[in-house]
C-alpha cells in the first residue's frame, strides 16, 4: 500500500482523453477522498464538496454555503470571500448549492494563489465562525428599526430566493424535481422556499454543519499542473486533526410510480396577454446516475429529440403552434437518478391537454416508424465533437470536469466514468452499428413503457404575487402581535446589533491574516495573442497561430453599419434565419443535420462597442463556426450555402423563430434583470450600445411582440427586410474573417478560405451613421417580481474624467467594499455591482434581486464620498491591484483568445495602449481613488435611473420621490 502524507493510494490511472494522470487517494485518519488529476493545464482547480441532503425547504444547505464563507478560525474577518475577490488572480471563485450537494471550487493560473484560495476555503468549511448573527445576515431575520415601525424579513438568501421564485422557468425546474422525486431529498428545495426559510432555527443550522461538514463526508479535488505531492502535504495539514466518522448520506432512489401522474402549480404573472399563458413539461426518471453507458446514450437521445431545430420532437412541438418555445431541462444528469424533461411554454390554457398528447404521440411515431439516420449521425457527431474539444467557455476546464465527476462520485461510483469517454462512446457506436434501431428502443423502454412519468403544468396567476406579499405581511403581523414588549425590544436591539456588526470594519490584524500575493508575484508585461492581418479576396483576414488540437475556429463578421438603423431590430433574427430556415435545396431540418454531421456547430453572435473617437462605434454580426481541419471544406460549403442561398421566404419558420426569441427574452427578465437594466442604461450613452438594445434588450422585446403580429398580417415587408439585409451585409469588402488554428492547419485551409471569400459578392463599401434618440426620463419597468433590479449611470468622460488604468483597481475595490457591504450585506440584495466601459465612458451601478429601491439609489449616490474619504493602507491597495490584474489576465481557451484578439482589432486597441493601462494599474495611488470619487459625486447629481421591478415597489418609490420614474409595463 502506498502511503504518503497520511493518504493511501486507491487507484492510479491514465485518462488519455484528457491527457491526464488520475490518482484516487483516501486520507487514512479522516476518511476524506481525493481525486488528483495531474496534467499540463496551467488553469489549476481545487474544490471540496459535501453531500448535503436537506430534510426540508428552509434553504439550510444554501444558507450554510453562504455562511461558512463569513469568517473562520484562521481568518477571523467578516467576509474572507470578499477579501479574496478583491485581491486574487482567481479565474474562478464561488460556491454552489445543488439539490443534494454543496461544492466550493476555486481556480487560478498561479500555484501560490491557488493554495491561498484553497487554504481560506478549507478553514472556512471546517472551522467557520457560525453565530446566530451569521444566520440572520445570510439567511433570515426579523428587522425592526423603530419600536412602532413595521416588522420585516431581511436576509441575503431570503431575497435571493424571492427572486428565484419570481422566475417562472426556474420555478418550473424546482416543481418538476419535487414532483418527480416526492419521497427523496429532491422533493424539497435545497435553495429555500421563501415561505419556509423563516422556519429555520439556529440550532438546526448549527447541527447541519456539525453533521455534514466533516472530512468523512468530503470529496476533495485537484486539477492542473501544480505539484501533486504538495497537494497531499497541504491537505494533510487540515485533515490530520479529524477522526473518521460515519456520515449517513440519505440520498435514496425514488420508488417508481405505478402509473403516470399529473401536477399543476401556479406562477406569478402579469395581468396582460403577454404572460397569461401556461407552461407544460412531460418528465420521466430514466437512468441510474452510476450507469454511465445509459446516461451517455440517453444524452445523445435527448439531443436527437430536442437538441436542434431539426430534432423531431422539438420540431413537432414548435410546428404545432401550441406554444412559443421549448421549455424543460432536457436530460438532467446532476442528480441520483437522471431524468428527461421537455414541453412548451406560452401555451394557451385550452391547449394544455394537446401538448401532453403531442409529446407522447410523437414519441410513439418515432419508436414505430424510426428516426432519420442523418439525425442520429448528427447527434452522435455533435456529442463526440463536444467531448473531444472539451470547450468549457469561460469556465475552467478542471471545474467542469469536477462537476461531471461528481455525477457518479457523490453516489459511491467511479468519478472517472463520466470523464473517460472513449470506451463507452466506442461501445455505443458498436451497439448502434449492430442495431440501427438502438435509439428507437431507448424511446420505447425509457419513455413510452416507463410508468414513472409526471406531467407538470404551470398555470399563470396574476393574483399570486399580491397574494404572496399579503401572506408574508400577515405572517409578520401575526408574529408581531404574538411578541411581548420585551420581545419587540429584543428584535430592535438585534437589528441594531447586526447593523453595527456589519458597519464595523475588520481590524487590520485580522485583515492581515488573509493570504495575498505581492506586486512582485505579478507580471508587469501584458499578455499578447499572436495576430497576423492579411487580405484575401479583398477581405480582411486575421489569423491567430495557436494550438487548437486539430480544430479550426472561423468567425465571419459582417459590418452592421452597412445597414440603415431601421433594420437593426432584425439583426438577431437575421443571424438565426441564415442558419435555421434552410438553404439552397435543403430545408432547415436537413441543413441542421448537415451542420451537426460535419462541423462542431455554427452560431450567430453580435459584437458592439462604442469607440473613444468615433460617434458611430463599431458593430458586427458574426457567424462563428468550428470544424476539424479535415472538415473545413464542409464548413465552408455550408457557410457558402447559408450566405448565398438561405431560404428567407419561409414565413412559418420565421414566425417560429420570432416567437422563440420573444419567449426567451421574456423568460430572461427575472433571472437576468440586472443585465437588462445595464443594457438599457448603456443604450443612453452611445450609438453602438443603443443599437445593441434594439436587437438584444427590452426594446427588442417590444419589437418582437409587434413583429409577431405583423408576420401574420403583412408578411411581404418582413421578408423584404430580410432580403435587403442579406444584400447589404454580404459584401466581402465590408467583412472580416477571423481564424484561430496552428500554423500547419492554417497552411492546409488557407487556399480553401480564399476561394470561399472570392465567391462572395463584392461592392463599394457604404456605411450608415445611426442616430440614437436623446436622453430619456428615469424609467420604472414593471414585471411580476418580488424583488428589484436598480440601476443608475452616467458618462464619466462628459463629466471631465480622463481614462486611467487606475479605474480598473477602483471599480474592483468599489464592488467588493461599498457596494457589497451596503447593497448586499446591509440591504439584503443578492448583489450590487458597478461597471466602467473605457470605450464609451459609461459608468453604471446595478443591483440584483434587491428588496430595496430608493435606499439602493442612495447607496450609489454616496459612493463618491466613500472614495473621497477613504483611508486604506498599502496592503489593501496592493490587494486591489492584484485583483485588477487578475481580471485583466483572465484565462481563455484558444477560440476565446482568437476572438479577444479580433475584438481588440475592431476596437483599435494596441499593445502599447494596453501596456500603458497596465502600468497605470500598478501605479495606482489613494489619490486616484479620491479623484474618481469626485467624478462619482457629479454622477450622483446628473446620473440616469432605470429600475426593473414589481409594480408596488415602483409605485412606492414614485410616491415618496415625486413620481420621478416613468412607468412602463414590460410583463
Amino acid at each position: 500500500m502506498t502511503l504518503l502524507h497520511g493518504f493511501e493510494l486507491i487507484s492510479d490511472r491514465s485518462v488519455p482523453e484528457l491527457n491526464t494522470r488520475a490518482r484516487m487517494w483516501r486520507h487514512v485518519g479522516s476518511g476524506a477522498q481525493l481525486l488528483s488529476l495531474e496534467n499540463d493545464d496551467e488553469n489549476k482547480v481545487f474544490g471540496i464538496t459535501f453531500a448535503t441532503p436537506p430534510a426540508d425547504s428552509t434553504g439550510i444547505a444554501h444558507i450554510m454555503e453562504h455562511s461558512v464563507l463569513c469568517g473562520s478560525r484562521k481568518y477571523p474577518v467578516k467576509e474572507p470571500f470578499v477579501e479574496l475577490l478583491k485581491g486574487s488572480l482567481k479565474t474562478f471563485l464561488n460556491a454552489m448549492t445543488f439539490p443534494d450537494k454543496t461544492t466550493y471550487p476555486v481556480a487560478s493560473q498561479n500555484a501560490q494563489d491557488l493554495y491561498n484560495l484553497a487554504d481560506v476555503y478549507l478553514d472556512a468549511v471546517f472551522y467557520p465562525n457560525i453565530t446566530p448573527y451569521t444566520l440572520k445576515q445570510e439567511g433570515w431575520h426579523y428587522e425592526l428599526d423603530e419600536h412602532d415601525g413595521p416588522l420585516t424579513y431581511k436576509g441575503v438568501v431570503f431575497n435571493e430566493m424571492k427572486g428565484a421564485y419570481s422566475d417562472p422557468e426556474g420555478l418550473l425546474f424546482r416543481r418538476v424535481e419535487q414532483a418527480l422525486f416526492p419521497d427523496t431529498v429532491y422533493g424539497v428545495d435545497s435553495g429555500g422556499d421563501p415561505a419556509e426559510i423563516p422556519n429555520l432555527t439556529y440550532e438546526q443550522f448549527k447541527e447541519f454543519h456539525d453533521r455534514y461538514y466533516h472530512p468523512s463526508n468530503a470529496l476533495i479535488y485537484f486539477y492542473g499542473d501544480d505539484d501533486p505531492e504538495e497537494r497531499l502535504r497541504f491537505l494533510d495539514g487540515y485533515l490530520k486533526d479529524f477522526e473518521r466518522q460515519d456520515v449517513a448520506l440519505a440520498i435514496e432512489d425514488q420508488a417508481p410510480f405505478d402509473a403516470p401522474r399529473r401536477a399543476t402549480f401556479p406562477f406569478a404573472s402579469g395581468d396582460g396577454d403577454e404572460t397569461g399563458r401556461a407552461m407544460l413539461t412531460v418528465n420521466w426518471i430514466v437512468a441510474d446516475a452510476l450507469d454511465y453507458d445509459a446516461v451517455l446514450a440517453l444524452s445523445i437521445l435527448a439531443h436527437i429529440l430536442i437538441g436542434t431545430p431539426a430534432s423531431p420532437l422539438r420540431k413537432a412541438l414548435i410546428d404545432s403552434g401550441l406554444g412559443e418555445d421549448l421549455v424543460g431541462a432536457g436530460l438532467e444528469a446532476d442528480v441520483r437518478q437522471s431524468y428527461f424533461s421537455t414541453g412548451l411554454k406560452g401555451v394557451a390554457p385550452e391547449n394544455v391537454e394537446r401538448v401532453e398528447a403531442l409529446v407522447l404521440d410523437t414519441l410513439r411515431d418515432l419508436a414505430r416508424d424510426g428516426i432519420d439516420p442523418e439525425m442520429i449521425e448528427a447527434s452522435v457527431n455533435t456529442t463526440e465533437f463536444a467531448l473531444r474539444e472539451n470547450n468549457t467557455g469561460a469556465y475552467p476546464r478542471g471545474l467542469v470536469l469536477m462537476i461531471r465527476a461528481l455525477r457518479t462520485w457523490l453516489y459511491g461510483g467511479d468519478p472517472l466514468a463520466p470523464l473517460a469517454f472513449e470506451a463507452p462512446l466506442a461501445a455505443l457506436k458498436d451497439r448502434l452499428a449492430a442495431d440501427p434501431r438502438l435509439f428507437e428502443g431507448l424511446i420505447q423502454r425509457h419513455l413510452l413503457d416507463n410508468t414513472h412519468r409526471i406531467t407538470v403544468i404551470m398555470q399563470p396567476d396574476p393574483d399570486l404575487g399580491p397574494q404572496l406579499e399579503a401572506r408574508e405581511r400577515a405572517r409578520l403581523d401575526e408574529a408581531r402581535a404574538s411578541m411581548s414588549e420585551d420581545d419587540l425590544r429584543r428584535v430592535q436591539e438585534e437589528t441594531q446589533t447586526l447593523k453595527a456588526m456589519q458597519e464595523t470594519p475588520d481590524p487590520p490584524e485580522a485583515l492581515a491574516t488573509i493570504p495575498s500575493l505581492t506586486l512582485d508575484d505579478l507580471d508587469r508585461k501584458i499578455k499578447t495573442i499572436p495576430c497576423e492581418e492579411l487580405a484575401l479576396a479583398e477581405t480582411t483576414v486575421l489569423y491567430h497561430d495557436l494550438f487548437t488540437n486539430g480544430i479550426a475556429y472561423l468567425d465571419l463578421g459582417f459590418d452592421l453599419h452597412s445597414l440603415p438603423q431601421d433594420y437593426l431590430p432584425y439583426v438577431s433574427l437575421f443571424g438565426r434565419a441564415l442558419l435555421e430556415m434552410g438553404a439552397a435545396t435543403q430545408d432547415y431540418v436537413k441543413l441542421a443535420q448537415r451542420i451537426g454531421r460535419k462541423t462542431g456547430g455554427i452560431h450567430p453572435t453580435a459584437f458592439t462597442s462604442a469607440l473613444p473617437h468615433d460617434a458611430n462605434g463599431t458593430a458586427w454580426l458574426f457567424l462563428r463556426g468550428k470544424a476539424t481541419v479535415e472538415n473545413v471544406d464542409e464548413l465552408l460549403a455550408i457557410l457558402r450555402d447559408v450566405l448565398l442561398a438561405a431560404r428567407l421566404d419561409n414565413r412559418e419558420r420565421f414566425r417560429q423563430i420570432v416567437l422563440e426569441e420573444k419567449a426567451d427574452q421574456e423568460a430572461s427578465l427575472v433571472p437576468m434583470g440586472h443585465a437588462a437594466v445595464a443594457g438599457r442604461l448603456k443604450a443612453r450613452f452611445s450609438a453602438a450600445d443603443w443599437a445593441a438594445e434594439q436587437f438584444s434588450g427590452i426594446d427588442y422585446l417590444f419589437f418582437l411582440r409587434e413583429l409577431a403580429q405583423q408576420i401574420d398580417q403583412d408578411w411581404p415587408p418582413v421578408q423584404a427586410a430580410l432580403e435587403a439585409m442579406r444584400e447589404m451585409l454580404l459584401n466581402r469588402r465590408a467583412m472580416v474573417a477571423n481564424v484561430t488554428l496552428d500554423r500547419a492547419g492554417w497552411s492546409a485551409i488557407q487556399p480553401a478560405l480564399e476561394d470561399f471569400l472570392a465567391g462572395l459578392p463584392v461592392a463599394e463599401r457604404t456605411l450608415y451613421p445611426w442616430q440614437a434618440p436623446e436622453a430619456q426620463d428615469d424609467e420604472g419597468l414593471v414585471i411580476p417580481a418580488q424583488v428589484n433590479y436598480v440601476g443608475k449611470a452616467g458618462n464619466l468622460y462628459d463629466l471631465g474624467y480622463g481614462l486611467d488604468g487606475s479605474s480598473m483597481v477602483i471599480t474592483n475595490f468599489l464592488r467588493a467594499t461599498w457596494l457589497w457591504e451596503r447593497v448586499r450585506v446591509h440591504g439584503g440584495a443578492y448583489g450590487g455591482f458597478c461597471q466602467f466601459d473605457r470605450q464609451s465612458g459609461f459608468f453604471g451601478y446595478v443591483s440584483y434581486r434587491d428588496p430595496n429601491l430608493l435606499d439602493t439609489l442612495n447607496v450609489y449616490d454616496q459612493a463618491g464620498r466613500f472614495l473621497r474619504e477613504l483611508s486604506i493602507d498599502q496592503d489593501e491597495l496592493v490587494k486591489s491591484i492584484v485583483g485588477a490584474i487578475g481580471n485583466l489576465d483572465a484565462y481563455q481557451l484558444p477560440d476565446a483568445k482568437g476572438f479577444t484578439s479580433l475584438a481588440r482589432y475592431l476596437l483599435g486597441e494596441t499593445d502599447e495602449e494596453r501596456q500603458r493601462l497596465r502600468d497605470e494599474v500598478f501605479d495606482t495611488t489613494l489619490d486616484d481613488f479620491k479623484r474618481f470619487g469626485e467624478v462619482l459625486d457629479e454622477l450622483a447629481e446628473v446620473g440616469q435611473v432605470v429600475v426593473l421591478g414589481g409594480a408596488e415597489a415602483i409605485a412606492r418609490a414614485n410616491a415618496a420621490h415625486g413620481g420621478f420614474l416613468r412607468v412602463t409595463k414590460v410583463l
